[in-house]
């Protein structure tokens, strides 16, 4: 029996479940039930008798599509496993795997991570003899993925003039060489970086007809989630694959578009009609997530871009309670404040720590938060850390796993040749590397050979070696992933090795090895997996995206932690958003054109409309850069919200009491409210013979005069690492927090 959508969803849900042919976009504003309309729009596609194999669904976590398709499975049964669904990486890396050949690459190829790409990068580079200071890895990759993603292939590079003034004028005239390098030692080790899975997906779609038309013909339906999110390789892609059927559905918020510095381009979706005349646009507006008020809240902020697809979120939750401002005197104020504002709703509300969450615009904001929540026991966890597969223990045994697969592969090559120790030293590595250089050869063939190109008593453990890589690829061809990778792991000396070291570090090490066979059991036992083999458990967990990463160390109730960027997609009951200066938030980076200062505001509001029930928004007036006390102003976004929606408090004085009991916005001896927006002060307007006084000896209590803020009395200094910072409360403009190396004083 069909369902009834529309009963099941708002009208204009529905409209956009119910419109299956031709190009259609729903632009889906925050909490507005954007994945609910698109388990319906094709649970409705597959009612229709639409062959489950001819319907793509593209989202940008392997999470998302996995949550997506089980409640389109709950929808219309089994026929959901068919769907091609997934992340664009691991879709085409498929596609990829079949076709390779034609591109001239093997099937077998390896997928390599950041770290990977960085260390043939630092290779290259120390073998060019180039300053690593200058050519820093990470650098030349950034320029490296950055002409990928626009599909600008090496010869490209090297002979556009624009590209090669850019280079020189950063004093990097040889990133093209770099380039050139990087991609022919990739394609010799038969790998392919994250950029080159989309790269050569777009070269096979263009050198081979027939191949594209292969896959047109397959995927008569294209849906694509997170559209604003998507790069030019990206958008290239689906255009093509769509060209025949025009059967494609963007689903996206342009407001949401914060990944430009990693290639997104937003332009993909305000002129996405230009691509499709016969566009159908359906608006998704209704926030379910959010009070009224932090709805409100994000459309006055929102409503300063210029470059937007107009719509009018609107919330039928209750009006909830005002947005908090929190000012402070100092970063590490600022994190006691929250810290003690967190303990606090959490008693008196009966909340769970899971319920809260802190984000900010730069990892390195977490450290003042961090400390004063393990002063006050909250347990917290920081996503972005240092993921389970980044491991030292785990990158070794999955470099034997890659290196069983592909002995190709220089990288995993290099990474275990001589762990554990088999007498392999640098000074052998080095001649492998030369004599592979000066035959042609990959390191693998001379490896394997290693007797025509070293003496038998420096050969005889890389023969050794071999031999032992060899048995690996032989039992892996029998096997499935999970008996190879043990084979491989008790077979390397790996487990005896790391079961021998008794210390703390040593222990946490070896119960890795074992989580990660664990992990790759429950691989293979997933009876809904047709391919069990090593190869493709590697190519699942080299496509495993940042969002999909669980750290079970950070498993249980804690306050999450995190920047703004990894908290998209994210929802909490109480948020807090912290950092709320000019220059960072939004960064001084990122205030030099409108397109950029543009994004910062996108991303700020992506931060609000995370909150659920209450958001909290603070700011220091003084915060530690490079080991300099600075003074710091508040940031422009929260002018931009408009005043009925908040409610702005501040402290006044630092906080002295450690007590959790302690709610600092409840006791009025320490709080003063700021004076609402609409009140305006008189200007203060100094006399013409104020003179600054000297400062040095100024005490607490005594009547200071300020060329701008006018009359006030000290109310407490503060001397930290040889700065003198004093709060001062003004008689017209409140409470002020000045350097006394800055602030011009006349002491009355």
């Amino acid at each position: 029996m069909a369902l009834d959508y529309h009963a099941l969803l708002n009208p204009s849900q529905a409209a956009a479940v119910l419109q299956t042919e031709g190009p259609c976009m729903i632009i889906a504003g925050a909490g507005s039930g954007k994945t609910r309309v698109l388990t319906y729009r094709i649970a409705h596609l597959l009612e229709q008798g639409v062959d489950p194999f001819n319907i793509l669904a593209l989202t940008f976590t392997n999470k998302a599509a996995k949550e997506m398709r089980a409640r389109i499975e709950k929808v219309v049964g089994p026929n959901a496993k068919n769907l091609w669904m997934g992340t664009f990486h691991s879709v085409f890396a498929k596609i990829l795997r079949s076709e390779a050949d034609k591109i001239g690459y093997p099937r077998s190829f390896t997928i390599y991570d950041t770290q990977d790409t960085k260390t043939l990068i630092g290779q290259i580079v120390k073998e060019l003899e180039l300053d690593d200071k200058l050519y820093k890895a990470s650098t030349v990759l950034g320029r490296i993925s950055a002409a990928k993603n626009k599909l600008v292939s090496v010869q490209q590079y090297l002979n556009d003039p624009v590209i090669k003034q850019d280079d020189e004028a950063a004093m990097r005239p040889k990133i093209g060489v770099l380039y050139q390098q990087y991609q022919q030692r990739c394609f010799k080790a038969g790998a392919m970086d994250f950029d080159d899975l989309l790269f050569q997906t777009n070269v096979l779609f263009r050198d081979h007809p027939d191949i594209l038309n292969k896959y047109q013909n397959k995927f008569r339906f294209v849906m694509v989630d997170e559209y604003q999110d998507t790069n030019y390789s990206q958008y290239l892609i689906t255009r093509k694959l769509a060209a025949k059927e025009r059967n494609i559905c963007v689903v996206g918020d342009d407001a949401q578009s914060i990944y430009a510095f990693r290639g997104a381009d937003i332009t993909n979706i305000l002129n996405f009609e230009k691509d499709y005349p016969e566009l159908n646009v359906f608006k998704l507006e209704q926030n379910y997530r959010s009070t009224k008020n932090i709805v409100w809240a994000a459309n006055s902020v929102i409503k300063n871009n210029q470059a937007q697809l107009r719509k009018d979120v609107f919330s039928d939750n209750e009006d909830g309670n005002l947005i908090e401002v929190i000012k402070a005197a100092s970063d590490n104020e600022e994190g006691k404040l929250i810290a003690q504002s967190i303990y606090e709703d959490k008693m008196n509300l009966h909340l769970s720590y899971d319920n809260f969450a802190i984000l900010y615009r730069t990892n390195a904001q977490s450290r003042a938060m961090e400390e004063s929540l393990r002063k006050l026991n909250i347990r917290y966890k920081i996503v972005g850390g240092l993921s389970f597969y980044q491991r030292k223990e785990i990158k070794d045994l999955v470099a034997y796993l890659r290196l069983t697969v592909n002995p190709n592969d220089e990288q995993a090559l290099r990474r275990v040749i001589n762990y554990p120790k088999r007498g392999i030293g640098d000074t052998t590595i080095s001649k492998l590397i030369n004599s592979a250089e000066e035959a042609n050869h990959t390191l693998w063939e001379v490896v394997s050979n290693a007797e025509q190109f070293l003496p038998a008593r420096v050969s005889n453990p890389v023969v050794g070696f071999a031999e032992k890589i060899k048995s690996y690829t032989a039992v892996a061809a029998k096997e499935d992933a999970f008996e190879a990778a043990k084979f491989i792991a008790k077979n390397s000396g790996m487990i005896e090795e790391l079961y021998a070291d008794k210390s703390i570090e040593g222990l946490s090490r070896y119960e890795n090895i074992q989580e990660l066979l664990n992990g790759i059991k429950e691989y293979v036992d997933d009876h809904e997996r047709e391919d069990k083999s090593l190869g493709a458990f590697l190519q699942d967990i080299a496509l495993v995206t940042d969002s999909d990463l669980k750290d079970a160390a950070q498993e249980g109730e804690a306050v999450t932690m995190m920047t703004i960027h990894s908290a998209k997609g994210l929802e909490f009951r109480n948020v807090y958003i912290v950092g709320m200066e000019e220059n960072l938030f939004p960064s001084q980076m990122m205030i030099t054109s409108r397109a950029d200062l543009e994004e910062e505001r996108r991303l700020f509001y992506v931060a609000i409309t995370r909150a659920e029930k209450k958001l909290t928004l603070s700011y220091a007036t003084s915060r530690y850069q490079w080991g300099n006390l600075r003074s710091c102003e508040k940031s422009r976004f929260l002018d931009e919200i408009d005043p009925q929606y908040l409610n702005v408090k501040f402290a006044a004085g630092p906080v002295v009491s450690e007590s959790p009991f302690q709610h600092v916005f409840e006791r009025r001896s320490n709080l003063i409210a700021t004076p609402p927006r609409k009140t305006v002060a008189t200007k203060y307007v100094a006399p013409a013979d104020f003179q600054p006084s000297d400062t040095s000896n100024l005490q607490a209590g005594q009547r200071v005069e300020h060329a701008k803020f006018g009359f006030g009395k000290v109310a407490t200094l503060e001397k930290q690492n040889g700065t003198v910072k004093a709060i001062i409360q003004f008689e017209e403009v409140g409470e002020k927090t000045l350097l006394l190396s800055f602030a011009k004083l006349r002491v009355l």
